[in-house]
């Protein structure tokens, strides 16, 4: 999926809304577990209630690798499922010495065939580039995150009075364009969004942490946006878990719409 193509899609639906798939099977209504396979069921009505409010679904593989085959099967089905003009980010945070993100890359990118990988980029240029050797497809860096650990490195301060995230900002934007490169920047850290966009002007940001982690998305846009959005903002717990009846698809739509009309909204005020 091109750069203007997400743009576009973003116009269209008025939306740059990503919905988290973190299917745990412990959390899914009970009722689903007599089906063949519960995950995917889940997240295929999760899918039918808001694909047209929806620019992103974000599957989270930690949920699907922790059953074993039958869960990546789940995975992939799920893959399989999404529309076409829907963006599909793979949120594996992969990232490793070159050989090895070579085939990161080609399972994600070539057999499971989503248009967007999560990177973790501390070990250095040679775990990222390996990924921006395919076309059209997208990686999106972890740059500045939302949990409470966060802190623990991210904002470690050099002697020169660069934060170490600003570092990993600076030297990431090298290895790729806005084309194909994005950043994972957390709601939570909305007040250091401004100071972001300065480091990175035209990138689109991943933002997790909208709903259930508390962070306000009039704060993201206020501090985030730029001349084509710039923003894809995640949200998963907070919609996909709205109910745990046989409602849960007609809950999730509920709490989606919410955040869709309250972007159109941010779009048309903040966006010229």
């Amino acid at each position: 999926m091109s750069r203007e193509s997400l743009f576009q899609n973003i116009l269209s639906k008025k939306s740059f809304l990503s919905v988290g798939l973190d299917t745990d099977i412990n959390r899914i209504p009970k009722h689903l577990l007599d089906e063949e396979d519960p995950l995917f069921e889940f997240n295929k009505q999760i899918i039918d209630k808001t694909s047209d409010l929806a620019i992103a679904y974000k599957p989270n593989l930690a949920f699907y690798e922790a059953l074993g085959p039958k869960g990546l099967e789940s995975f992939k089905k799920t893959v399989e499922y999404i529309p076409e003009d829907i963006m599909i980010i793979a949120d594996a945070k992969r990232g490793d010495i070159g050989n090895t993100s070579k085939l990161y890359a080609r399972a994600f990118f070539e057999y499971y065939d989503v248009d967007a990988l999560t990177i973790a980029p501390y070990m250095g240029s040679d775990s990222i580039k390996p990924f921006l050797e395919y076309n059209d497809r997208w990686i999106i860096i972890l740059g500045l995150t939302s949990n409470i650990g966060s802190n623990d490195y991210q904002h470690f301060t050099s002697e020169q009075g660069i934060k170490l995230y600003e570092e990993v900002l600076t030297t990431c934007k090298l290895y790729g364009t806005p084309d194909n490169t994005m950043f994972v920047v957390g709601a939570t850290q909305a007040e250091h969004l401004q100071a972001i966009r300065k480091i990175l002007p035209e990138h689109f940001y991943l933002v997790p942490g909208v709903g259930a982690q508390g962070g306000s998305l009039e704060a993201v846009v206020k501090h985030g946006i730029n001349d084509k959005l710039g923003l894809i903002v995640n949200s998963s717990r907070g919609i996909i878990y709205a109910s745990d009846n046989k409602d849960f698809g007609d809950a999730a739509r509920e709490k989606a719409l919410a955040l869709q009309q309250e972007m159109s909204h941010l779009m048309t005020s903040y966006l010229s």
